[in-house]
This record gives C-alpha cells, structure tokens and sequence, in this order.
C-alpha cells in the first residue's frame, strides 16, 4: 500500500538495527511519548529487537489514559441527565468510571451519540434547540484544534444549547515533570509526530538545552521508530542534546499557524490532573476568558470526587516508565482490557493494552519477531 508499505520494509529495518549496533556503545533509555508509537514498537516487536542495552520506556501518550476518574465521572453524571444529547468519540464509551461507563449509561436509556468529529456535535445542537448538548473534548494538542473550530462555529451559529467537556493535556509540560522527577530513567525521547505536526517542535528546544536531553520528532511506522531512535543515540553517543526531526514529511519547525491560532483563541493554559500521575502546572487547556459559556462544567454542577485507580494499580510508575506492565501482579489476570483497573488498560493505545494485545506476559516477553522485521 502507498506511503506505508515502504515505511515497513524488512530490509530496511534490519540495516537500520545493523547500524544501530554499531552505533551505540553502552546502554540508553529512550521514551516514546505517544501511544500510537508504543502500539507500532510493542506489536511489531522492535523494543526487543534493539540492540542489547537499548531500552525503550513507554510514556504517558495516551491521552484517554490519562484523563482523570473525575472527569469520566462528571461525564457519566451529564450523560444520564434528562435533557442532555452527550457526544463523544468512540473511544471513550468503554472507559471505566467509578462505577459504570457511557456505554452502559447508554443501554440504561441515556442519549449517548458516537460523533466522528466536534462539528457533528454542533449540528446536533443546530437541529435540536431544546436539548443541551454536550461534547467531551478530550485529547492532546493534536485534537485541540478540531475542537476549537467547534466552539467557533457553535459561536459563529448562535447557539446557546452546546457546551465542552473539555479535558485537554500538553505535551512539553508531561516532559518536563518526567525530567524533573528524581527517579527519572529517560536519556532521550522520542517526540510525538502529530502533535508536533500541529504545534511545531520550537517548545522542545529549551527543553533539551536545559535538561541534556536529545528529543527526536518521530513518525509512527516501525522505520520511522527504527530511524528516530538512531538519531537519538547518535546524538547521545557525540554528547549532543538537540531537537531533530526525523518526521519532516508531516512536521515543520513552526508548526500549523492556524490551528494554533485557533487553540489561542479559544483555550487558555491552565494546571492538569493527570491520571496516575498527578497534577502538572500549565500542562492542560480550558475555555479561555469569552468562551466559559461554552464550558458544560459551569453548566452542571460538580460531583464527589472520585479515586484515580484501583490502589494495587501501578499506572503512575508504568507511566513515568519506572515499571512495564508485566511488573504488575494484576496485569493480565485481574486486569484486563475487558475489565481494566487503572488508565494504561483503558484504552487501546494504553501501554498495558499494548502488551496485552501483543501476547506479552512476565514468562514469555513477546511472541515473536514480525513481519516488519522477518
């Protein structure tokens, strides 16, 4: 298939790791911040591919991971709500709350709607006058845009029926306090490629000047990862911390101007709870100063707040990368992704899901080698 297939190629990936080898001459941690890469590393078998000493450390880049129990909750509490049309993408029906999910607040009568993008929501509200429409805005930068354009638009519509559950986290700030915690593991990272193709990488240059650190903008395909990777030990092994960007078919410097105007507009910087690991000053957007009447938060009133995880869940170390999952006595037995404990089996793009998918238990790391590679 066009523009994938030759992003997989076996030979390629080989001569990649051959290089790999010869390249590096001690051992290095690296973390990939996505969730989309973790899946590409972790199905395709290329973290036990590497060569001997080179670790890779799966980060907390998946945005439905991290977004707080609270959030899920007061979602549940709107979504059951007389009067509310709830929207959300598919993603989010299974998530688990303190004690249900959309999906089951849906089968017991609630009018929960799957949309395939904000503006869907806006519509509905357009069509419906009398009911009060809710979108969950969850997301990392990569979706603040497409939301942002939603609260133009309801703006631009008039409407005073359609509100955000807006619950958005940034990228730089999840780095930093991963650099700045005392047990931090991580040598260099592997920068997400959607995220920088919105917001540019300029926001990561002060961060490797400042912590030694190498981050590479990387792509999703297991060459991409293969090549992002390199970049990163090479730079570690000539001493270098600087901002490359292996993805530049997708990424400039600067970013998309306008979808950045857009966030601007409408959102502002504001603390964040994150799921499993906790709060990070500026690390999330809410509605800026003009558009709070869009914020369904304000329109409801706030619920108990709720637990994070289950206390034998060990989302926080297997987040900052000091644990994987298959160091978690629950992980594939108590824990699953039909029946999840904590934030990285929540979702299918979570570390844990990605471990289960891929066979992976503490007795037997990983099935095989894949097609990728074989």
């Amino acid at each position: 298939m066009k523009y994938l297939d030759e992003y997989r190629d076996p030979a390629l990936a080989r001569r990649l790791l051959a290089e790999l080898g010869a390249v590096a001459t001690r051992p290095w941690r690296l973390m990939e911040v996505c969730g989309g890469q973790t899946h590409t590393l972790v199905r395709q078998g290329i973290d036990e591919l590497l060569p001997a000493g080179i670790r890779m450390i799966h980060g907390p880049g998946c945005p439905v991971c991290v977004t707080p129990v609270a959030v899920i909750d007061r979602a549940l509490e709107l979504a059951a709500t007389p009067d509310v049309v709830f929207t959300s993408f598919g993603d989010m029906l299974r998530v688990p709350g303190t004690s249900t999910s959309l999906l089951q607040v849906k089968a017991a009568g609630g009018d929960v709607r799957v949309v395939y993008s904000p503006a869907d929501a806006v519509r509905i509200a357009a069509a419906e006058p009398r009911r009060r429409v809710v979108f969950l805005a969850v997301g990392f930068e990569t979706t603040a845009p497409a939301n942002a354009a939603a609260v133009l638009l309801a703006e631009s519509l008039g409407l005073t029926n359609f509100s955000m559950l807006v619950s958005h986290v940034l990228v730089p700030p999840a780095i930093t306090a991963i650099l700045e915690d005392p047990e931090c593991l991580v040598d260099g990272f592997l920068a997400a490629g959607h995220v920088c193709s919105v917001m540019g990488y300029t926001e990561y240059e002060p961060i490797a000047a400042r912590y030694r650190v190498p981050l590479v903008v990387t792509g999703f395909e297991p060459l991409d990862l293969l090549e992002g990777i390199l970049m990163a030990v090479h730079q570690l092994e000539s001493g270098r911390h600087e901002v490359e960007n292996q993805y530049a078919r997708a990424v400039h410097r600067d970013g998309n101007q306008v979808a950045q105007e857009a966030i601007r507009r409408v959102f502002r910087v504001a603390d964040k709870e994150w799921r499993g690991i906790g709060s990070i000053p500026d690390s999330g957007l809410v509605l800026a100063d003009g558009y709070e009447r869009f914020d369904a938060a304000l329109w409801f009133p706030s619920g108990p707040r709720s637990p994070e995880s289950a206390s034998e869940c060990i989302a926080g170390q297997i987040l900052t990368g000091v644990k994987t999952p298959t160091d978690c006595p629950a992980y594939g037995t108590r824990c699953t992704p039909r029946h999840p404990l904590g934030a990285p089996m929540v979702s299918s793009e979570g570390t844990c899901a990605a471990f289960f998918s891929a066979g992976r238990t503490a007795a037997a790391p990983s099935p095989a080698l894949n097609a990728a590679t074989s």
